[in-house]
C-alpha cells in the first residue's frame, strides 16, 4: 500500500476523476468543508472515487452557493480489496453502525445483511449501511468501497453456494479448536472468502444443520467468551485476515 497522509481532509465523491475537472460537491459536503471546518478558497483536500485512485484537489468558489472541487493530481493509483464477503444477521441501529464501519476497515469487500430465525431487528436502512460504508473509507485511507447487498434470508443468501468460496460460519457450540490453524488448513488453495455471524441468540440447530451441510465450508469458535454480535465481526475478520487474508507476510 502506497503511503497516506492522514493530515488532508478525504473526501469521496461518484464523479470521473481527471486532471482539471471541476467536481461540485453536495450540500452536506459543502456545508462540512465551508462552515465547519472554515476551509476557504484554494484549501487543499483528497478525493476518490472507488475506481480511479486517490486525488489531490483545491476548493473552489467556498463563497457561493455551488463549491466545487478543483482536481489537481493523482497520488496514489487505485487499489482493491480481498474478495471477502461478510454475511451477517442485521442489528439495532448504532450497533448496526458500528458492525459496518468495522467489517469495512477490516477490508469486507460485500456486506450481506439475512436474516435467520433469531435475528431481531426486522427492517435496515441500506442507504444508512452505505453512508457508513463511505465514512469509514474517508476516515481511514481506503480507496475501494465495500458493496452493500440487499437483505435476504440466510438459506437464500447461501443457496447454490460456490465452489470457489469458502464459507467460514462462527458458531459458539463449535469445538474451541485453535481457529488460526483450522483456517490455514480449510483455505488452502482458496482466494475466495465468506464470514458468516449469526445473531445475538446465535444459530437455532437445524440452522447449524444446514450450515454444516454446505460446501466448501468450515465451523469455527470465536474462543471461551461469549461475545456480542458487533465484537465477533471484528474478531472474525481479524482472524480471517490473519490466517488467509491480506495480513499475511
Amino acid at each position: 500500500m502506497s503511503r497516506l497522509d492522514f493530515t488532508s481532509q478525504r473526501l469521496f465523491t461518484p464523479a470521473p476523476l481527471a486532471p482539471g475537472a471541476m467536481i461540485e460537491l453536495t450540500r452536506d459536503q459543502s456545508n462540512y468543508l465551508v462552515n465547519v471546518l472554515r476551509l476557504g478558497e484554494g484549501a487543499r483536500l483528497l478525493v476518490f472515487n472507488g475506481s480511479d485512485g486517490e486525488w489531490r484537489a483545491a476548493l473552489a468558489n467556498p463563497g457561493k452557493r455551488a463549491v466545487q472541487l478543483r482536481i489537481e493530481t493523482r497520488i496514489r493509483p487505485q487499489e482493491g480489496l480481498p474478495d471477502l464477503d461478510y454475511l451477517f444477521a442485521p442489528l439495532k441501529h448504532a450497533r448496526l453502525d458500528y458492525m459496518a464501519q468495522k467489517a469495512v476497515e477490516m477490508g469486507a469487500r460485500r456486506l450481506r445483511p439475512v436474516f435467520t430465525r433469531r435475528t431481531q431487528a426486522s427492517r435496515i436502512n441500506l442507504e444508512r449501511m452505505r453512508a457508513n460504508v463511505v465514512e469509514a473509507a474517508e476516515q481511514c485511507g481506503l480507496l475501494a468501497l465495500a458493496e452493500v447487498l440487499e437483505q435476504e434470508k440466510l438459506k437464500a443468501a447461501t443457496a447454490n453456494w460456490p465452489v470457489d468460496r469458502l464459507l467460514i460460519f462462527c458458531d459458539e457450540a463449535a469445538d474451541m479448536a485453535g481457529p488460526i490453524e483450522a483456517l490455514r488448513e480449510a483455505g488452502a488453495g482458496f482466494s475466495k472468502f465468506a464470514v458468516l455471524i449469526g445473531p445475538e441468540g446465535g444459530f437455532d440447530d437445524s440452522e447449524r444443520a444446514y450450515l454444516s451441510r454446505i460446501a466448501p465450508s468450515i465451523r469455527i469458535s470465536l474462543g471461551p467468551r461469549v461475545l456480542r454480535a458487533d465484537t465477533a465481526a471484528v474478531a472474525a475478520l481479524t482472524l480471517v485476515q490473519a490466517a488467509l487474508g491480506d495480513w499475511r507476510a
